[in-house]
């Protein structure tokens, strides 16, 4: 089993900003790629940002120049800092790890999600 677990939404003021924070814990052997999802009410989940294993990353168009992933690898931690933030953002927000667990078996697991509420 492998257990992710996010932290650091709430609510703020438009040009705000916040940190999101993302620990997996488990059987875990390998993580290779980390991410951030949103969904907002009524839309469908979608990228927010990604991380490879060798610290490459992807953004949205939407969140470029106002995010930054990063990830710690001897935390098994990724984080989301997002910077001007906009009422558009107000979502859920999702973390997702993949890798290798013990013994060879590949994982994707998904966070509970956190809140963000950016008002205007």
């Amino acid at each position: 089993q492998v257990q992710v677990e996010e932290s650091g939404g709430g609510l703020v003021q438009a040009g705000g900003s916040l940190r999101l924070s993302c620990a997996a814990s488990g059987s875990i052997f390998t993580i290779n790629a980390m991410g951030w999802y949103r969904q907002a009410p009524g839309n469908q989940r979608e990228l927010v940002a990604g991380i490879s294993s060798g610290g490459s990353t992807k953004y949205a168009d939407s969140v470029k120049g106002r995010f930054t992933i990063s990830r710690d690898n001897t935390k098994n931690t990724v984080y989301l800092q997002m910077s001007s933030l906009k009422p558009e953002d107000t979502a859920v927000y999702y973390c997702n790890v993949e890798g290798i667990r013990l013994f060879g078996l590949p994982f994707a697991s998904w966070g509970q999600g956190t809140q963000v509420t950016v008002s205007s």
